[in-house]
């Protein structure tokens, strides 16, 4: 089969990332399509034959802002030619689900999340960049954002939680199949010796609004613990503003730094609702135990007083609640998610993605 895979864009280093080269090592000869591809910031893509939209030519400032470059997107990926593949494959938390295929090539869509700023997160993008477009405008790209949605032959979520959504904002139903996660890959990583070895707290994330990393911050500016804070993004300098000094920032990190982070780590802190939460397998990998918010993807990698222990609600106080609680079963905790963490991985292996992938390919040709 002559095959593609589109994604919204080239530009970073992550989990959904890992899920593209797992992708490229099944299909081999696929072509990929994008919005636009930073080489300086996504070199792990380096190998693969990548195809950029017009958005490849604009100025940084406004292809490199989410938001700014929204009303670009929909003719981007809408102005992709299929008319030779015999499979197109989106991989979408946003526009590359609405790539217009022809009646004889199967498209399937691997939804990470119905789009963020359109359906999940208004009010926060709303008190802030995405006054910009403003209300009418956001009514009116919901109405495009849920047309672009019925264009997949089959959907794919990456979680219960995604499959909710789908159902609720674009009103279909669709399956799921966990991303997979590279025991293997991480097995070979040699954690480096940058960090030492100290008492601290972690968090691992990009830094956007929706990841509520505020609220960590917050938390821990009152118990007064060590905190590092792994990641960018563009609330990284509001952050650094917030927090007091025993709270360190780190980015552009190596997966063998990462790797001595987890190792030395008391706890991975997860604050967000989730789609799926990849930093919480690596974390179990490690045998890193974590504090999450219990809602989304969280509650369905994490076992809850086996690796992991979760908060209600997304306040300080519940939050501080949770690290108290922590604190007193930490060494139980550490003693369970060396039992329990390695067989909860194998549910989300690459060799489990893979099958589970080419049967639905598969069934969708025959």
């Amino acid at each position: 089969m002559k095959t593609a895979i589109v994604y919204d864009w080239i530009d970073k280093w992550g989990g959904v990332e890992r899920v593209l080269l797992t992708l490229a090592e099944m299909f081999p000869k696929a072509d990929f399509y994008t919005s636009y591809f930073d080489s300086k910031t996504a070199p792990w893509a380096k190998d693969l034959n990548i195809k950029t939209s017009f958005i490849q030519q604009l100025p940084d400032f406004i292809k490199k802002n989410r938001i700014l470059s929204i009303p670009f997107y929909p003719y981007a990926f809408e102005s992709f030619n299929f008319s030779d593949y015999d499979l197109v494959i989106s991989v979408s938390s946003s526009f590359a689900k609405s790539v217009i295929t022809k009646p004889d090539t199967l498209h399937i869509c691997y939804l990470l999340t119905p789009t963020r700023y359109f359906w999940l997160d208004t009010e926060i993008y709303l008190n802030s960049s995405l006054k910009q477009l403003g209300k009418m405008r956001l009514k009116k790209y919901q109405e495009w954002d849920y047309a672009a949605a019925q264009r997949p032959d089959h959907i794919i979520s990456i979680s219960k939680t995604v499959e909710q959504r789908v159902k609720k904002f674009y009103k279909r139903n669709s399956e799921i199949i966990y991303p997979p996660f590279d025991t293997r890959y991480w097995k070979d990583i040699r954690p480096s010796d940058q960090f030492k070895k100290q008492k601290y707290f972690l968090v691992v994330s990009r830094l956007e609004p929706y990841k509520r990393v505020d609220l960590v911050v917050q938390a821990f500016n009152q118990l007064n613990l060590p905190l590092i804070v792994a990641g960018k993004g563009t609330e990284r300098r509001r952050l650094q503003r917030m927090a007091n000094r025993d709270t360190t920032f780190v980015s552009d990190l190596s997966d063998q730094e990462l790797a001595r982070l987890y190792l030395n780590a008391q706890a991975l802190i997860m604050a967000q609702e989730e789609e799926f939460g990849y930093v919480a397998l690596e974390a179990q990998f490690f045998n890193c135990p974590i504090i999450a918010y219990k809602k989304g993807g969280a509650t369905e990698t994490i076992l809850e007083n086996k690796t992991g222990v979760f908060f209600d609600q997304q306040t300080v106080k519940s939050l501080a609640n949770a690290v108290a609680r922590f604190s007193k079963i930490e060494y139980n905790l550490r003693k369970t998610i060396k039992e329990f963490g390695p067989e909860n991985l194998e549910r989300f292996s690459s060799r489990a993605f893979q099958n589970q992938f080419k049967e639905v390919v598969k069934a969708k040709l025959s």
